[in-house]
This record gives structure tokens, sequence and C-alpha cells, in this order.
């Protein structure tokens, strides 16, 4: 069995977060990048070939998984391949949807000649052997094996549902209903084997923004083909929208976590860079938070997670906040319930996240949580007050704050920055 790993997708949900980089190199829990659960369970697996499709904002992706060292994917046969899309003799195609996207890499797949193939979204929180599933799929003599757990039946509109028989064999599948009549979700992980995928793909090559869940499920289902559910029912997270993303770090730091890091068994893999040591002033205070290499903290941190390399200097208290590497928290500044993003500076005396709720007056979708969310690179001003649920990215001065305020709901996003 190979694995392709969708990783192409913006993650517009996460908003100025992802402005600049593709969702799955968002930072993660201090030292993480979330595509790193996804290739760590792959190798932890036994699956040692796996492909990563890129599309959006690829960079820090691909710098971040080089050729695979971290995870020991550094292979002469198989390994890890990034794979963007290409031009053709007949012109050039975006990846217009995630079937479409395999369907332009079936020369890739077809390379290894594999049995079966595993398909992976690379978005996702979560730890789970990919080998007990391929067990369960060939027990069955599955042509799709999904992987499915409960939800609440509140949330189950958000997902494609499921309704199975007593044999966990899905009798019927249907992607996002407004009403649905099962709580069983897909998790976006599929066996197949290849040569039903393969077939599949060939006959909705045609089909516009031809999608796994809309379009290659429903054709193989419609054959009559057996579909299987494998019900997990592990930590999953997916971390799509700001608030989800913020309660999946804050889980972290739980006394006992939900989703705990430590296993020695179940390893997390990860591109570490030569940082030195952290440094903790005798000034500092810190409760309950997971701080990064490279740290140098003076200030105060309570129920945070702080990313490697950041500088946190005296008489600031961050609270609450997820803080990734490389930003600088100036003296005196006061920040809570915040995301902010890689290699910012916030000003001296600043205080972040004050005030009570308003809607945002940007985008009520994306922010709707009473958080703070800075885009990377920003810079926010010395002695400024920002309200809840609002949205910063870019270079900011004293002059874009009436009054030295960005009152809750607010946002200021710079020209050139999205």
């Amino acid at each position: 069995m190979i694995a392709m790993l969708l990783a192409g997708g913006q993650g517009s949900r996460l908003g100025v977060l992802t402005s600049k980089v593709a969702k799955p190199a968002v930072a993660f829990g201090g030292k993480y990048r979330i595509i790193d659960f996804p290739l760590s369970n792959c190798i932890n697996s036994g699956i040692d070939t796996v492909g990563v499709l890129t599309q959006y904002q690829p960079l820090r992706l691909n710098t971040h998984i080089g050729i695979g060292i971290p995870w020991d994917l550094d292979r002469n046969i198989g390994g890890v391949s990034i794979l963007p899309p290409y031009e053709k003799s007949k012109g050039t195609d975006w990846y217009t949807g995630t079937a479409n996207a395999i369907y332009q890499n079936i020369d890739y797949i077809d390379s290894f000649n594999p049995e079966y193939v595993l398909i992976l979204s690379g978005d996702h929180i979560y730890k789970m052997d990919y080998e007990v599933m391929l067990d369960f799929h060939k027990s069955n003599n599955a042509d799709l094996t999904m992987a499915v757990m409960p939800v609440p039946i509140e949330e189950a509109s958000r997902f494609g549902v499921v309704i199975t028989d007593s044999n966990g064999r899905i009798t019927e599948f249907e992607e996002k209903p407004p009403q649905p009549r099962s709580n069983l979700a897909s998790m976006g992980i599929y066996i197949f084997t290849w040569k039903v995928l393969r077939e599949a793909l060939l006959a909705t090559k045609d089909v516009p923004n031809c999608d796994f869940g809309k379009n290659v499920i429903p054709y193989i289902h419609g054959n009559g083909q057996p579909i299987y559910a494998y019900e997990f029912n592990g930590y999953w997270k997916d971390v799509g929208t700001l608030g989800s993303y913020w309660e999946a770090n804050m889980e972290l730091i739980d006394i006992i976590p939900v989703f705990n890091l430590y296993e020695e068994f179940w390893k997390i893999y990860t591109k570490t860079d030569s940082l030195p040591p952290q440094y903790i002033a005798n000034t500092s205070r810190i409760e309950r938070s997971i701080l990064g290499e490279g740290c140098e903290i003076a200030g105060e941190v309570y129920n945070s997670v702080i990313g490697s390399g950041v500088t946190i200097e005296a008489g600031a208290v961050v609270r609450d906040s997820i803080i990734m590497q490389g930003t600088v928290i100036k003296a005196g500044a006061d920040v809570t319930k915040s995301i902010i993003a890689e290699n910012v500076k916030v000003g001296a005396g600043a205080r972040l996240g004050v005030g009570e709720f308003a809607e945002s007056q940007l985008d009520k979708k994306i922010y709707a949580f009473d958080l703070v969310t800075i885009g990377e690179n920003s810079v926010i001003p010395d002695g400024v007050t920002v309200g809840k649920n609002v949205a910063i990215s870019g270079v900011t001065d004293i002059s874009d704050y009436t009054d030295g305020t960005l009152p809750s709901g607010g946002y200021i996003i710079k020209a050139g920055d999205k």
C-alpha cells in the first residue's frame, strides 16, 4: 500500500493564518506543523511510500518536508515525493478537486504498482494505525474502506455521512446533508483497491472539480461495489476553524492531555532546527504551558503554547494564547486569548484581547470566536489596545488605530495582505 496525502488546500477558514502559507504547514503544538501528524502515522504504520500533493503556497511545506529525513522517508525506493501540478503537452491543469489531484498523478501511482492506495488529508490532528484499517479492508474483500467516527448529530451536516448495515457495509453515503440521518462521519481517510480506484478516476475524469465525496465514492457505490466503514474511536480533530485550532492546541496543555504527544511507542516526528536551549529569566513566571526550543522568557506565561525562538520580555504577560515561532512580545505587553503567527512583533505596552466579544466586520463565518488573530510578519505598535474577535495582518502603525484602539470585531489588513 502507498499513501497519497492531499496537502494543497488553502484552509481559508483559518483567515490570516493561511494568507501566506498552506494550512498543512501551519505550526501546531509549539514545535510541529499540522502535516507532521499524517506523515508520522504513515511511518509508524509501516508505509514507506508517500506522495504529497501540494498546490497553494507550497514553499514552507516543501522546505519542511525536504527529502523526508525526519520521518525516515529518505529511501532509494519509495520514500516521500512532492507532487505539485505540472505542465503537460496539452496545457496546464491546476488540481481542481481531491479526486482530480489523484487522477493527475495516476502515472506516479502506477510506477509502484500498488495493490492498495491510502488517501489522506494533510490537515487533521490524530494518531491512527493504517495497518489495522488495511487488515479490516482485506478481511471484508472491500473495494473501498472509509474511516468514520461518531460525531454529535447536530454537527454531522459538516461531513460526509454514512449509513451502514450490521456488518459495517455502507448502504448509503451523503455528502454534507442538511438533515443527516446518521452520525457516522467520514474522516476523509480512504483505502481503495487500486484497480477499482483507477477505473473510477478514469470514468469521472471529465467531471468538473472532481471530488471523492461528491463524485468518486457515489460512482463506486452506484456500481454496487463493496464499500465498508472502519469505525475509529480515538482522538481526531479537524483544525479547520480558528476555534478548533485554538482548542486543539489548548488540549495539549491539560494536566492529563486528551491527545498525548509524549507516548514513546507512537512518536510524532518533525523537522527540527538547530536552536539553543530555552532561557528562563528569574523575572519570569510560567504555569501550564508548552515552550519550544530557543525561547527567551523574562515575562509571565499562563496556559499557553509557545513556539520555538519566541521572545517574551520582562513585564509582558501572555495568557491562553498560541504564539508561533520567532515572535517577539515586547516589555509590558498584555496578550490574552490570541493566535499570533510566525515572526510577529507585538509592541511594548500593547494590550490584546480586551473588552467584550463583537461580530466581525471582516467575515462572520471565519472570525466567530473571541480570539485575536494576527498573521505572520505583522507588527503591532507600542501601546495600542486591541479588542476581541479581531484580525490583523501586515506592518501596522499607530495611525491605523483610531485613538490607539482597534475595537472588538474590527480588522486591519494592510495592502498586499489577503
